[in-house]
């Protein structure tokens, strides 16, 4: 069948979003479907890729204050639908694509929605109190939940709003790893060597700095750790318009900023090489950096705010929202024998392989 993602949220420097699709659109076509993957872009294109996924790219404009994400005017999203002619529509966009399920119902075709983020964690965080925002985003996930066939949630915490209201067209669907390109054979002692300097401890923070991420918490969570007496170094690999502040505020430290890194190799190569990875924000739904770094056999500090204890579990730390937890949460892990941690945290993400999410995303379309 022919499959359309839709996606405005996608760009060269995405991270999890564009990964996802990415695999879940090459799964779809190494299964004999035909998968047209729809994104915005600074000009249009229309471009078979390696995976055999086709990319429409539709031109559209920055969005301010996004860091240069760009969106796609939902009416020639759907203009374009109605050329292609799908057997099923998948939406990653649940903000500026909301009004294709009633496009789907429409046309009698089949629709999901992939649920990538906690709508009320967002409105809490930038906007309303937390009494607020619940009534707030019940009432659209309730709109949502009825205009798609089903809502796909990676996690139990990213369903948790939508099992609030008791919406019955729910389905959990774990993401996967890349469990070839991420793996603890990369471990490169001369990379090690080269970002550790001289510390005894490399520390990791991977993902997009922006204000949703809290990545400012790696960087307290270093001064912590130096001002108790351990020799650490954190590389942050990731660009967001709060690295400029985040710079500020590691000025001193034992911090480097490598921006971000468009090589997936060389990045696995620098997850396998750390001791330690931190993945602060409190509203991940899923955290895909977090399991490539568990893939490389690397163990990670999570927010105990987000979904990313279920993703570790006992191969990484759930910390409290605070520079101190998640210091101590380093040192936790590092007390084990390194062996035995790095063990844990890969067979750990050995049961989130890309197949078995391919085939229950695909069931979901297929109803």
């Amino acid at each position: 069948m022919r499959i359309v993602q839709l996606a405005n949220f996608y760009g060269p420097r995405s991270g999890g979003l564009r990964t996802a699709l990415h695999h879940l659109g090459a799964g779809y076509a190494g299964r004999g479907h035909e998968v047209v993957l729809v994104v915005p872009g600074d000009r249009g294109a229309d471009e078979v890729l390696p995976t055999g996924i086709r990319r429409i790219t539709v031109a559209a404009p920055r969005l301010p204050g996004t860091g240069g994400y760009r969106a796609v005017d939902p009416w020639r999203v759907t203009r374009l639908l109605e050329r292609l002619r799908p057997d099923a529509i998948e939406v990653s966009d649940r903000l500026t694509l909301r009004g294709l399920g009633h496009w789907a119902q429409r046309h009698g075709v089949p629709s999901i929605v992939i649920s990538h983020e906690r709508l009320d964690r967002l409105l809490t965080q930038f906007l309303l109190p937390e009494p607020a925002a619940r009534r707030v985003a019940d009432a659209a996930n309730t709109r949502m939940a009825a205009a798609y066939d089903t809502i796909v949630c990676t996690t139990s915490f990213a369903r948790a709003e939508f099992d609030r209201i008791g919406a019955g067209n729910v389905v959990q669907v774990p993401l996967g790893v890349d469990l070839t390109t991420f793996s603890p054979r990369h471990h490169c002692s001369d990379l090690r060597s080269e970002l550790g300097r001289d510390a005894e401890v490399l520390l990791v923070h991977c993902g997009r700095l922006s204000p949703e991420k809290y990545p400012e918490r790696s960087i307290d969570t270093v001064a912590l750790l130096r001002d108790t007496g351990h020799r650490v170094r954190l590389v942050v690999a990731g660009d967001g318009p709060r690295r400029p502040a985040l710079e500020r505020r590691a000025a001193g430290l034992p911090v480097t900023f490598l921006g971000f890194v468009p090589d997936r190799v060389r990045l696995a190569r620098l997850l396998a090489s750390a001791d330690v990875s931190l993945a602060p924000g409190p509203h991940e739904t899923f955290g895909l950096s977090a399991l490539e770094a568990l893939a490389s056999g690397t163990p990670v500090v999570v927010s105990a705010s987000s979904a990313l204890p279920e993703i570790v579990g006992g191969s990484g730390a759930a910390a409290l929202d605070s520079a101190a937890d998640f210091a101590a949460g380093v040192t936790t892990l590092l007390a084990a024998e390194e062996g035995a941690r790095r063990t844990a945290a890969r067979a750990r993400a050995e049961q989130f392989g890309w197949p078995a999410s391919v085939g229950r995303m695909l069931a979901t379309l297929t109803g």
